[in-house]
């Protein structure tokens, strides 16, 4: 696609993050601490049992990886968005812990409470 003005460059752009936008809206999101402190307090094997239960539930998720956010006593940190909810951020997640997130709230909608520190309110 060729662009002849920065006008058609700008509506094309916008229109691309409205499509983004949308599709981001509508699926579930899990995004894991891979920075550093969330590896060396076990993130790597936390993310390879998510892809896991995300492949063998054959489930639409979005898994992200992300860096340090500055929380790092509490790695590996794991935080779930589904469409319309509040987004809800897992503490100190073990591989077994990441198993039960994706059943209960992936799956079900079923806020893991034990391992909740946040709630961020969808706006």
């Amino acid at each position: 696609m060729k662009f002849t003005s920065s006008e058609q460059l700008k509506e094309y752009r916008e229109k691309a993050q409205k499509v983004i936008s949308d599709n981001a809206e509508n699926e579930i999101r899990i995004i894991v601490g891979m920075g550093t402190c969330g590896i060396a307090a076990g993130a790597r094997d936390v993310m390879d049992t998510i892809l896991e239960e995300v492949e063998n539930r054959n489930l639409q998720v979005n898994v992200i990886q992300t860096g340090c956010i500055g929380m790092c006593e509490q790695e590996p940190l794991v935080d779930v968005q589904r469409p319309g909810e509040d987004r809800i951020t897992y503490v100190k997640v073990t591989p077994s812990d990441a198993s039960r997130i994706i059943v209960d709230h992936v799956m079900h909608g079923d806020i893991v409470a034990d391992k909740v520190i946040a709630r961020f309110e969808q706006i």
